[in-house]
């Protein structure tokens, strides 16, 4: 790494000519389903080695806007980001209109949404999501695993974990599909009307096997978000345990200033 002038550290000319790369994607010069430049190729536009363009080709994927495809090389992504609103993706009315959450919120993006059902059925309860649920850890509940795909790319995972006694008497939960509005709407069909729904995020690299469940590039950015559904009885009567594809979401939420 070399030295400027009055002894800072000059930028390494992978980052330069990552930098670049980028820039050309956010400006519209590579679009969309463009491939990136082949190594060859780059090599001669830059004037560098092939280990400096492979270290610039890691940064670019680091950004999230390229996936690479084994035996093609990298291509720009079409995944434009979903905005959750999460002051209203849980609203009552979405509900009522027959909408679960993950629906109303790709609607109001204008993306076109499908959920993939993998599992519906009893599991014990795994540690974090009994503790959230207060049950002992083991303690059979409800599972339904999902994989939610926007206009055919996979961008989340969500396995909802319910307290066995609150899901039996619910035969429309050990459905695939349980219905307008979702296992939301039947849970308030029954009585557990909600107060409040409680989010905690954490931002990650994607796992092999995750990255590979939700088609991004090894090492690619995940958030693991799991949510806690709470009546006004003061019960968690769900748990969402949810891995998404940094790259397709953005989170806004509407915080009161309240004394």
């Amino acid at each position: 790494m070399g030295t400027a002038v009055g002894g800072e550290r000059s930028v390494p000319r992978y980052v330069q000519i990552a930098d670049e790369i980028v820039q050309q994607i956010r400006a519209g010069v590579l679009k969309p389903g463009d491939m990136v430049p082949s190594e060859s190729e780059l090599v001669e536009r830059y004037g560098v080695s092939g280990g400096t363009i492979r270290k610039a080709m890691v940064e670019v994927r680091a950004s999230g806007l390229v996936e690479t495809r084994h035996g093609k090389g990298s291509m720009v992504k079409d995944r434009p980001p979903v905005r959750l609103r999460s002051s209203d993706r849980f609203r009552r009315s979405h509900r009522r209109d027959g909408k679960a959450a993950y629906l109303a919120e790709s609607a109001q993006s204008g993306a076109t949404a499908k959920v993939s059902v993998l599992y519906v059925g009893p599991v014990e309860a795994p540690e974090d999501a009994a503790e959230r649920l207060g049950i002992p850890a083991g303690t059979q509940v409800l599972a339904r695993r999902r994989l939610y795909f926007r206009n055919g790319t996979p961008v989340e995972t969500a396995t909802s974990y319910l307290p066995w006694d609150v899901a039996k008497d619910i035969p429309e939960l050990f459905a695939e599909n349980p219905g307008g509005g979702g296992i939301y709407a039947r849970l308030e069909d029954h009585g557990h009307e909600f107060a409040e729904f409680v989010e905690t995020l954490q931002a990650r690299t994607a796992s092999k096997a995750e990255a590979s469940e939700l088609a991004l590039s090894p090492g690619a950015p995940v958030v693991h978000l799991i949510r806690e559904a709470r009546t006004t009885g003061g019960r968690v009567v769900e748990v969402c345990d949810t891995l998404m594809a940094a790259d397709q979401f953005v989170f806004e939420y509407r915080i009161p200033a309240a004394d």
